[in-house]
């Protein structure tokens, strides 16, 4: 059961710059039964000796990683996707990794995703933007940054330690959310709009959809709900163009 509902979890490093992190990253996912790594225009060779080495047995998981050139690309398919952080951002609640990990794996048969930043920065607001909830690993004030593959470790091992908590802990409402692409076709749908009548300039339409978006990922949107939201979009369209016809 641990390997079948870990095998759908997508562990995604954006822009990892040491082959050394990567072989370790790779190694502690195969510790905890996670196969799926995703790379995110990396900045070193996954196929080094130096991060076959620090994979050991876990070689496998290395060899079958994915790069991609973006992070969009590596959600594709994903209902639920956490970003580890460690800033604080005036939309978005923190939550402790052993609190929020577990909601990765609740929708059965669902595919997710655990974001990761480069080690010399972490994720930017724009990358965070993509996730519905956010994750910090408590630690000390004194010396609070993490090594990337030592949180990477952490978070994993939360995660195996999540799949033994009983069904009714962890249990979900659907099975049916809405992926990754589709909520990203909304909100790009949505700011077109909002841009056509006026309540967005493009100036701020940024910072605005920010907010739109935080709104919108505390709603776990399923496919019946937003195809009904979208279906507005494309009334207000019509109503715009049949406007414009009768002028």
């Amino acid at each position: 059961m641990l390997e079948q509902e870990l095998a759908l979890v997508k562990i995604v490093v954006v822009e990892p710059a040491g082959a050394l992190n990567v072989g370790a990253i790779a190694r502690v996912m195969k510790n905890f039964g996670l196969s799926q790594l995703i790379l995110v225009n990396p900045q070193c060779d996954r196929t080094s000796e130096a991060a076959r080495h620090m994979a050991v047995h876990a070689g496998d998981v290395l060899a079958k990683a994915n790069e991609v050139a973006t992070l969009p690309e590596a959600l594709q398919g994903c209902t639920r996707i956490i970003a580890t952080t460690a800033r604080d951002r005036q939309w978005d609640l923190l939550e402790p990794a052993r609190t929020v990990l577990p909601w990765l794996i609740e929708a059965p048969k669902q595919q997710s995703a655990l974001v990761f930043g480069p080690e010399s920065r972490g994720l930017s607001n724009e990358e965070l933007n993509y996730a519905q909830r956010f994750a910090r690993i408590p630690s000390s004030p004194n010396y609070a940054a993490l090594n990337l593959a030592q949180a990477v470790a952490i978070c994993c091992y939360e995660l195996a330690q999540a799949v033994d908590l009983p069904p009714s802990d962890r249990s979900s409402k659907t099975n049916n959310y809405a992926a990754f692409e589709e909520l990203e076709g909304y909100y790009q749908h949505l700011e077109a709009v909002l841009l056509k009548i006026g309540y967005l300039y493009p100036h701020t339409a940024a910072s605005r959809m920010e907010k739109f978006r935080h709104i919108y990922n505390r709603a776990y949107l399923d496919k019946q709900e937003l195809g009904a939201i979208r279906g507005i979009l494309t009334q207000i369209e019509w109503a715009l163009r049949a406007a414009e016809t009768r002028e």
